[in-house]
């Protein structure tokens, strides 16, 4: 590393370890993107796609058939339905659940803002709840209280944050005395488990997404999985714009059906998705080992006993003890060649399509959390020298928190 000269005030200051912000070098020069997809097998991939453009059938085909029966394999559920994507899914499963009316649909506000549009889409009115301060899930404790004080509430809706697994048991629990489906948006967690449990036997259904950013990966698609056998049909009706096959459509459905080529990309990503897993797994305790002991930092995880995918790897950062806000902290990498991310910030609750719903001041929990949270570069293919280095970056910034900011950060 090179030495650096910089000056705060009139104090003049010679570093070999600086952050790159104040002159360091950078820990990488041409740059660590957040996400970077990279096809696990190209070659099979190539003949599977050549196998869907020589039968003729680019959607309602063969491929589709056969994502379905491997992701319900390796959810060990009976029902899983491909859709366009996981937000369509969740449309779709709630408009199967009677959600509608504008009955409120009880949801975390720390969450992709799909969970809230699809409630709304299905005619429901997000209900926004609380976020456990270990992991940034669903509150049972404050879901349920939200619940009993709501007025005719419709559904029950969790999100495994960043594959995390939600407090099940606690949740059905709540949605069983309440008379509620339970619906999980699931888009993080195709490969989490909870206690020896893939996720996707949970609740009434659970929807995970195959986009780019996911470890199962269809370009674009979703999974519908379900052990409720009528509630796949009526998925699958809906898909096709609720048309059972004879054009006499049961109800108003979409256009939601998935194409054999996402098919074919989503079965390549399946192949091998265990280990892929359980190599993210090994990375995130990597990260967490090089960063022990540095103040004010934390990071999401799963209980234990459970597993994540760690579709994101998301720093909490304690502010004061810090000495960065994560904003701050995030320009300090980005001088570092790190991208970051702020999954989730703003919070869905205070978002301009929801403020009509006054709930803004209502989850104080969640505004601190999301204020605290930022994540970084995780990706299937890197490895643990990467990871290190990420590490050490975010180190190495903190015992500069004051040089920082005096420095403009």
């Amino acid at each position: 590393m090179t030495t650096t000269d910089t000056s705060f005030g009139d104090t003049p200051f010679h570093d070999t370890a600086a952050p790159a912000f104040l002159g360091g070098t950078p820990a990488f020069p041409d740059g660590l993107p957040l996400t970077r997809v990279q096809v696990p097998d190209r070659a099979g991939l190539l003949e599977r796609l050549g196998a869907v453009l020589d039968s003729g059938q680019l959607t309602n085909g063969r491929t589709v058939a056969e994502l379905e029966q491997r992701a319900a394999e390796l959810l060990d559920v009976p029902h899983v339905v491909a859709v366009s994507n996981c937000t369509a899914g969740l449309m779709l499963v709630l408009q199967a659940a009677g959600v509608g009316g504008g009955r409120p649909v009880l949801m975390p506000g720390f969450t992709f803002s799909a969970t809230a549009h699809a409630a709304h889409w299905a005619g429901g009115s997000p209900l926004f709840a609380e976020a456990r301060e270990v992991d940034i899930t669903l509150d049972p404790a404050d879901a349920e209280a939200r619940l009993k004080a709501a007025d005719n509430p419709a559904a029950l809706m969790a999100t495994h944050v960043y594959g995390t697994p939600c407090q099940t048991e606690e949740l059905q629990r709540i949605a069983d005395a309440a008379g509620l489906p339970l619906v999980y948006d699931s888009a993080h967690g195709f490969g989490s488990s909870r206690k020896g449990v893939p996720v996707g036997n949970f609740g009434l259904a659970e929807v995970f997404s195959m986009s780019p950013t996911k470890v199962a990966v269809a370009g674009e698609g979703g999974l519908v999985a379900t052990r409720d056998a009528a509630l796949a049909q009526t998925i699958r009706h809906g898909r096709d714009y609720g048309n059972p096959g004879d054009y006499n459509t049961l109800f108003p459905g979409l256009n939601a059906r998935m194409s054999e080529l996402h098919a074919a990309v989503g079965l390549t990503w399946l192949a091998g998705l265990p280990e892929r897993v359980a190599h993210r797994g090994a990375l995130v305790a990597e990260f967490a080992r090089a960063t022990a002991g540095v103040p004010g930092l934390r990071l999401a995880l799963p209980e234990e006993g459970d597993v994540s995918t760690f579709k994101d790897l998301t720093l909490i950062l304690d502010a004061e003890a810090f000495g960065l806000t994560a904003d701050q902290l995030a320009r300090a990498l980005k001088a570092e060649g790190i991208d970051t991310r702020r999954y989730f910030h703003p919070p869905v609750q205070r978002q301009q399509a929801y403020a009509h719903l006054g709930q803004a001041e209502a989850l104080p929990v969640t505004d601190r959390l999301a204020a605290a949270v930022l994540t970084v570069p995780l990706w299937t293919q890197m490895d643990a020298a990467t990871v290190r280095r990420t590490a050490d970056a975010v180190a190495r910034i903190q015992p500069y928190a004051e040089r920082l900011l005096a420095a403009g950060l």
